[in-house]
């Protein structure tokens, strides 16, 4: 059966079973990377934060990512006990994630090349691509590797269709993936769905969801300044369709006196310039509903939790979401959340108790939802009281690295350890 790793049951001190040498594998995703790009937002966070959170316990973490830029340094230090590797496979330049394919066997050469002068213990591959290259120099030094998709191609292809631009081979490569690693660290339970359905044996994946900063993310501090309307929501992430902003837009029509603000996509100064902002400034204005809906662009990461203070509610209603980064960002900060049922939101949004989940593509229904809990103050309290404890109890970043960890020594306890290089 499926081994669900709950994080709130591990021993959170450092250090329990050895200090490991670790490598991370991201080939598109990179820690250093600023966010709010097409292809740059939680799973460069989630790279970057559980690495870290890794090195806490005592670890030493490499993050392999391709290099995209002629100028990078090949090791670059991100925190203490973690360096960046940037790996040189393919042109450097910025390529777009679904273009990186080709490029994948000269990467797993190099780390081929590279692990063979010093083992790491462990692999950790993040997005199929990643495992790809990870899975070919694994099995050439007989190294354990453990796997994290992020998102499958099986959803992407479902909801986008022929919109789908990744590679046609993929979910076939995917599932080769899934069949040869020695473990897959699913993110949620609808993960572990899918990948059956992919014919992927459920012996093979444990569940270890995402985590977020409990101390950047708090109730506590300054909130952002507010309009002139009553209420306030708020959606945030990556302005792409599947984000669904186009039905918060829609249900604003039903929610008098409230403003939605929009955070993220190209800069403030771009705005003007982005296909998906003038999309969805058409569909405001058809909706009558232009004067309330307000675009910030992107932002810092840092200035992220006081507009999330400001909210009253906090929207989330992608058609799909692999897990999803916004919710558990939001509870932290103590905002009740309207989400669509789908993805991981049916994990991280407890309903009712810290939001409401809705049917994705539905904004009668998420107007209704967002309705009750702006007529209701005490009730937003609550919900966002629970989130902030929900989070605490299951989502920290220690949690989180605890149970990876103890994923890593599953693997390793049961395979028989490498004594030298070449094996199979």
């Amino acid at each position: 059966m499926t081994s669900t790793l709950d994080p709130a049951a591990l021993d959170a001190e450092p250090g329990g079973p050895g200090a490991l040498s670790i490598a991370l594998v991201s080939e598109h995703a990179s820690p250093l990377a600023t966010l709010g790009g097409v292809d740059a937002g939680g799973q460069n966070v989630h790279v970057a934060c559980l690495a870290g959170a890794l090195a806490d316990r005592g670890h030493r973490v490499t993050v392999y990512t391709r290099r995209d830029s002629p100028g990078l340094p090949v090791r670059v230090p991100l925190c203490a006990g973690v360096e960046v590797h940037h790996v040189p496979a393919g042109p450097p330049e910025q390529i777009p994630k679904d273009e990186l394919l080709p490029h994948m066997p000269e990467f797993g050469r190099y780390l081929a090349r590279t692990w063979r002068g010093a083992l790491p213990d462990v692999v950790h591959s993040h997005f199929w691509m990643s495992g790809l290259a990870a899975l070919r120099a694994t099995r050439e030094l007989g190294l354990p590797l453990l796997h994290t998709y992020h998102a499958l191609g099986t959803v992407k292809r479902r909801h986008q269709q022929v919109a789908d631009s990744s590679p046609p081979q993929r979910i076939a490569l995917e599932t080769e993936l899934g069949h040869g690693c020695d473990r897959i660290i699913a993110t949620c339970r609808d993960e572990v769905a899918e990948l059956g359905r992919m014919g992927i044996p459920a012996t093979k994946t444990g569940i270890v969801p995402c985590g977020v900063d409990t101390e950047l993310f708090t109730p506590r501090g300054p909130a952002a300044p507010r309009g002139a309307h009553r209420h306030q929501v708020l959606q945030l992430g990556r302005l792409v369709p599947r984000k669904g902003a186009a039905v918060s837009i829609a249900a604003l029509a039903l929610l008098p006196e409230t403003e939605l603000l929009v955070v993220g996509g190209p800069s403030a100064d771009r705005l003007d310039e982005d296909a998906e902002v003038r999309r969805l400034r058409a569909l405001a204005r058809k909706a009558g509903v232009e004067d309330r809906v307000r675009f910030t662009g992107g932002v810092p990461s840092a200035q992220v939790p006081a507009l999330l203070r400001a909210a009253d509610v906090v929207l989330c209603p992608a058609d799909y979401e692999p897990f999803g980064i916004v919710p558990l960002e939001a509870m932290a900060c103590g905002r009740p959340v309207v989400a669509s049922a789908v993805g991981g939101q049916l994990d991280t949004v407890a309903d009712p108790v810290a939001g409401r989940l809705v049917e994705p593509g539905d904004p009668e229904a998420l107007a209704r939802a967002v309705l009750e809990l702006l007529g209701d103050r005490a009730l937003r309290e609550a919900c966002g009281a629970a989130g902030r404890r929900r989070v605490l109890r299951r989502y920290g970043w220690g949690q989180v690295a605890a149970a990876t960890e103890a994923a890593y020594c599953e693997v390793l306890d049961a395979l028989p350890r490498v004594t030298g290089v070449g094996a199979v």
